[in-house]
C-alpha cells in the first residue's frame, strides 16, 4: 500500500505564508522594478516661461538624459504663481517616475515661507540633484560714481531720491538680499520689483532703477560691455566669471552669502527602486562633459550635489529664508 504524507497545521500554514509573501513581493511597487525610463516618455516641468534660464536648464538635461537612458524626455512648461502651478501639477501627477519637477531655490525653499495658502508640501517631493548653481551679482548703472560696497553705501545714503534697489521678482533672494542690504547700511531705498531678470536689466540698463541684485547670466554681458559696474557678487567664493569682483563675504558681510539654483525633485510616493534609478541617470547626465560645455558658458556652474546632500541645502536653506521673510513681513498675493 503506497503512503500519501500528510501535513501539519503548522507545515500548511507555513507553506501559505511563504505563498503570500511572494506573491506580496511581486506585487510591491519596486519589486523586480523595470528599467526607467519603462517604455513611455518622461516630462520633465518648469515652472517658469519658455525660453529663460530654467528652461535652458531643462531642455539640456532632457537632452542628456535621453542619451543616457534611451528613453524619450519632454519638457513642458506651467508657468504661473512662481512656480506654484507647476508644483502642484506634477505633484497631482502618477507618482510613477515619469513626471519630474525642475524647481528653483525660490520656488522650494522660499515659497513655503511667503504663501499663505499654498496646496503643496516640502514633503511632497523627493530632492534627486542640485542641477546648476550660481551667485547673484549687485550691479549699478554706470551713474552712479561708486565702485565699491562701502561706496555705495555712503552714496544711497546721501541721494535717497535716487538710491531704489531692484529685484527680478519679489519673494525671491533678488528681493530679500536687497532687503538685507538696506537694512545692514541703515538705508531706506524702495524696493521695485520685476517680473524677471529680462525687465530688471532693461530698466537698469536705462537707468529708471540704479542698483540691485541680478541674476549673474543676465548681468555677465553688460558688465564686460561696460554697460552696467560689478560691486560684489553674493557666492562664498569669488566666482570664476567675474573673478576680479570681490564676494560680500569678503567685504565682511559673510551671513549675506548666497546662491541661486535650479534642481529636479519627484514625487515623494515614487518607488524607491525608481527614485534610486533616476538619481544615478541625473548623476552622470550632470558629470557629462558634453552638459558642462552647455551651461558654464551661460555663467552656470555645474555641481555634483544630489539626494540626502541635495536635501541638507534645501533644509538648510528654508530655515535661512524663513527668517528673512518673517523680519520683512513679506507676504505673496495667493
Amino acid at each position: 500500500m503506497t503512503h500519501t504524507p500528510t501535513l501539519s497545521l503548522p507545515s500548511i500554514r507555513l507553506a501559505g505564508t511563504a505563498a503570500l509573501a511572494l506573491a506580496a513581493a511581486f506585487a510591491a511597487p519596486g519589486a523586480f522594478a523595470q528599467a526607467w525610463p519603462a517604455g513611455k516618455p518622461v516630462t520633465l516641468v518648469v515652472g517658469t516661461p519658455p525660453g529663460g534660464s530654467v528652461d535652458v536648464y531643462g531642455r539640456t538635461l532632457a537632452e542628456q538624459l535621453a542619451k543616457q537612458t534611451g528613453g524619450t524626455f519632454i519638457v513642458e512648461n506651467k508657468a504661473g504663481a512662481n512656480g506654484n502651478l507647476s508644483a502642484e501639477y506634477v505633484n497631482g501627477a502618477a507618482a510613477d517616475g515619469h513626471t519630474l519637477w525642475i524647481s528653483t531655490q525660490a520656488m522650494f525653499t522660499i515659497n513655503p515661507s511667503v504663501y499663505t495658502k499654498l496646496r503643496w508640501k516640502q514633503s511632497d517631493f523627493k530632492p534627486i540633484a542640485k542641477g546648476i548653481e550660481s551667485p547673484l551679482v549687485l550691479v549699478t548703472h554706470p551713474s552712479v560714481p561708486a565702485k565699491t560696497l562701502p561706496e555705495l553705501a555712503k552714496w544711497a545714503a546721501a541721494n535717497p531720491d535716487k538710491a531704489a534697489y531692484a529685484s527680478f521678482s519679489p519673494g525671491t533672494p533678488s528681493h530679500f538680499l536687497g532687503f538685507q542690504f538696506n537694512e545692514r547700511m541703515k538705508l531706506n531705498m524702495v524696493h521695485v520689483p520685476y517680473k524677471g531678470s529680462a525687465p530688471q536689466i532693461a530698466d537698469l540698463l536705462g537707468g529708471q532703477v540704479l542698483l540691485g541684485f541680478t541674476q549673474l547670466q543676465a548681468a555677465l554681458p553688460q558688465v564686460k560691455a561696460g554697460k552696467l559696474n560689478a560691486i560684489a557678487v553674493t557666492s562664498k567664493e569669488r566666482t570664476k566669471f567675474l573673478p576680479d569682483v570681490p564676494t560680500l563675504a569678503e567685504l565682511g558681510h559673510p551671513d549675506l552669502s548666497s546662491t541661486i539654483w535650479f534642481g529636479l525633485v519627484a514625487p515623494s510616493a515614487t518607488p524607491k527602486a525608481v527614485l534610486d534609478q533616476i538619481q544615478a541617470a541625473v548623476v552622470r547626465a550632470q558629470a557629462s562633459a558634453e552638459l558642462k560645455a552647455k551651461l558654464e558658458p551661460q555663467g552656470f556652474d555645474v555641481p555634483q550635489e544630489n539626494g540626502d546632500a541635495f536635501a541638507a541645502t534645501i533644509a538648510a536653506e528654508t530655515a535661512r529664508w524663513a527668517q528673512v521673510v518673517k523680519a520683512t513681513g513679506f507676504r505673496a498675493n495667493e
